[in-house]
């Protein structure tokens, strides 16, 4: 995959997506995930895809293969947001979506995919992974071609009330607490009334991660330098404040939760 990214235009999209004049948080310049760069490099977006996806065989180690895996944990996911927006968006179809976070656009290809007259749009701080996703995409026919945009999740530039989901997928826990307000509070300006957002990560309560040892808790947490904020965080809480109703938690796999919200009418 490394190869195959590095040896391919993906430079000549990068020139085409990047807005040079992005100025960035200063948590996302550390080192991350055990990269001297964090995201901001080619090797951190050559291995995000299979970083990704190894995610599901960990959540559902039974399963005979990483793409089993994936199909139960995002089919879980995306099914939560799909009857949450059918119960409590007063018939709001899904017309535009937002990815937030959207690293190298494993998630918004899933959303792409299930609602497929829909509209998708990825968001993310690094120029690098959505590049790759870009690249990717350009080799698909997608009837809506997925859009790409380089900007910061609390800040996104889009207009108001423009959409009628808002994901975050595995986003949260890289976050400082204050950036994961600042998120919410983005996701709440730009989602129209009756709109959903979605937030799927670690959850607090899985017993899974509850008993991981300390050996790999440690290790887990030493390339996760945000992750006691992001469990210290009553993420429902700060939703409620932002101006969210009908707040749901439902844990989706032995490993993730994912967190659905409406904007009011």
């Amino acid at each position: 995959m490394t190869k195959e990214v590095l040896e391919s235009d993906v430079y000549e999209v990068f020139e085409r997506i990047q807005d040079p004049n992005l100025v960035y948080p200063d948590y996302y310049l550390n080192p991350f995930h055990a990269y001297d760069e964090g995201n901001l490099s080619w090797l951190a977006a050559a291995e995000a895809e299979p970083a990704t996806m190894s995610i599901a065989k960990r959540a559902i180690p039974e399963a005979t293969s990483i793409e089993e895996a994936n199909q139960i944990v995002r089919g879980n996911w995306l099914n939560v947001i799909e009857e949450h927006h059918l119960k409590y968006s007063g018939n709001c179809q899904v017309n535009d979506i937002l990815d937030i976070g959207c690293s190298v656009g494993v998630s918004t290809r899933y959303l792409a995919e299930k609602f497929p007259s829909a509209q998708a749009v990825g968001l993310d701080l690094s120029p690098y992974f959505l590049a790759v996703a870009a690249q990717k995409e350009e080799k698909l026919s997608r009837p809506k071609p997925i859009r790409w945009v380089h900007a910061n999740g609390e800040a996104t530039g889009l207009s108001s009330d423009s959409f009628d989901l808002v994901s975050l997928a595995y986003v949260c826990h890289e976050c400082p607490a204050r950036a994961i307000t600042g998120l919410v509070k983005e996701a709440f300006r730009v989602l129209r009334p009756g709109g959903t957002i979605a937030l799927t990560d670690n959850s607090p309560k899985s017993k899974v991660l509850q008993e991981l040892s300390p050996v790999l808790f440690t290790l887990m947490k030493s390339t996760e330098p945000f992750l006691d904020e992001y469990y210290m965080l009553d993420l429902e809480e700060t939703m409620r404040k932002v101006g969210f109703v009908n707040v749901c938690s439902v844990l989706t796999d032995p490993r993730h939760r994912t967190v659905t919200a409406t904007v009011p009418y």
